[in-house]
């Protein structure tokens, strides 16, 4: 697992560098998953032309590392233009493209989020809580709500009920 830690430097800012630790005690299924994300996004950034290291990327790096992993999704999301657009559950096959699902890339903002202060970044230079990454998102969960023809209404909360505690039974 790839931990940033701070290392001396003798301008004014704070860099951050990778380095390797072995695997400790057993995880949850979310800390394991949390660690794949980094470790692919972390791939991400070394193989980006130039490389970048986690402390250097911004929000329009997130937008990238997002679009780069729409070749590997699986929800069909229809054109505009085509016949099926709004439909539920098309009749037949369609040329449309599959992407990454909205509720998918939620979570993986929120994992990398995550893993991005647990490995020694400042949470008011998180790239995954940017402005742009959570209308990027909303665009997208909007997108393919109106292609699928699935409205998405945000659940509102409900007002909390008064519970009344129990009044001990006396008799006479």
């Amino acid at each position: 697992m790839e931990f940033l830690t701070p290392q001396p430097n003798h301008s004014s800012t704070n860099t951050v560098t990778t380095t390797a630790t072995p695997p400790s005690a057993p995880t949850s299924r979310y800390e394991n998953q949390k660690r794949r994300d980094w470790n692919t996004f972390c791939q991400y950034l070394r193989n980006h032309r130039p490389p970048l290291s986690p402390s250097l990327c911004g929000g329009p790096h997130v937008l990238d590392f997002l679009r780069y992993l729409d070749q590997f999704g699986k929800t069909k999301v229809h054109h505009q233009t085509c016949p099926y657009f709004g439909m539920p559950n098309p009749p037949s096959p369609c040329p449309c493209p599959l992407r990454q699902a909205w509720g998918s890339l939620d979570a993986l903002i929120g994992r990398l989020r995550a893993a991005y202060e647990e490995h020694g970044g400042k949470p008011e230079t998180n790239p995954f809580g940017a402005r742009t990454i959570r209308v990027f998102l909303r665009e997208v969960r909007d997108f393919q709500a109106k292609s699928r023809g699935i409205s998405y209404e945000k659940k509102r909360k409900r007002p909390k009920q008064k519970v009344l505690p129990l009044q001990p039974h006396v008799s006479s």
